[in-house]
This record gives C-alpha cells, structure tokens and sequence, in this order.
C-alpha cells in the first residue's frame, strides 16, 4: 500500500534542515525499497525549503511509521506536523 507523508519544518528550522540534509539523503537512498518518491517543499523564492513529501509503500500505516520515525529529519525534530495518508498512484506509477 502506498502513503503519502506531508511533513511540515518548524518555523525558523533551515539550519537545522542543512544540518541533517545529508544524512537524510543517505537515508532516503538506503531505503529506496520503502521511499518511492520525495522531495522538498519551498517558499515562494522556489529555494527555501520549509517540508518534505515522501511517498512510501508499507504493508499498512504502523510501518509506514516506522520508515518514518528512522529518518534523520525525524531524529533532530525538524517537523511541526507530519501527515500521513494512504494514497493511489494513478498517474505516471512506475511500471511493475
């Protein structure tokens, strides 16, 4: 089953998401079996970034959360919110 995770920065947090971008990226690409798909959110100037949005595959939401609660971000609580709700790829889903 598929997930999307929006994940809303704290206000003021940017240094803290440049401190941890490269071990979330490290872990994004390790877990490239769970995390199909993610990026960024940014501000109007289209660099600051200020969230993220993953979509990951799980067998069902407490897994989802467990991929979730092992990224870096997470660990240096970077987040004021994380939503998480299960999602259908309709439009340009990899092929199986």
């Amino acid at each position: 089953m598929l997930f999307v995770a929006i994940c809303i920065d704290k206000p003021g947090s940017q240094e803290l998401r440049l401190t941890n971008r490269a071990a979330h990226l490290d872990y994004l690409r390790l877990n490239s079996q769970y995390i199909k798909t993610c990026g960024p959110f940014v501000a109007e100037d289209g660099e600051t970034m200020n969230g993220s949005l993953l979509i990951i595959e799980a067998d069902d939401r407490k897994a989802c959360e467990a991929v979730l609660a092992r990224d870096p971000y997470q660990a240096a609580k970077l987040f004021q919110s994380v939503e998480i709700r299960p999602w259908r790829w309709v439009i340009g889903a990899p092929v199986k």
